[in-house]
């Protein structure tokens, strides 16, 4: 049986976070806006790949850098890659096929957030 969508939306903290439990909502909401705020659109560029487009600004650079460095101090299996292409800024997000249940729910949190994104 599959997992829904609630359930994919749920599973976003692994039990490897040393993030202290009561910050973690903190950082999803931090995601949440810069998603939903900034963000365009989401791919999925692998099996354990996701690429999320956002506004090409140098402040929505300088948060993202900010946000992806607190992240892999907590969570250090992430790999966050931010770049600007063709007047594009990409966030690409890696994670090894044990977090795979991680990089889904950041995905289906991101398309939930950016309005018209389809993953």
């Amino acid at each position: 049986m599959g997992r829904t969508e609630d359930q994919v939306m749920t599973s976003w903290v692994p039990g490897a976070c040393t993030l202290p439990t009561v910050d973690q909502p903190l950082r999803q909401a931090e995601f949440d806006d810069v998603f939903a705020e900034s963000g365009r659109c989401v791919e999925r560029t692998a099996d354990t790949a996701v690429r999320v487009e956002f506004e090409p600004a140098a402040a929505v650079a300088a948060r993202l850098a900010d946000l992806a460095m607190r992240e892999c101090s907590c969570c250090s299996f992430f790999g966050f890659t931010l770049r600007m292409s063709d007047g594009r800024l990409l966030l690409d997000v890696e994670v090894p096929a044990a977090h795979l249940p991680v990089l889904d729910a950041l995905a289906a949190r991101a398309t939930s957030a950016i309005p018209g994104a389809r993953a």
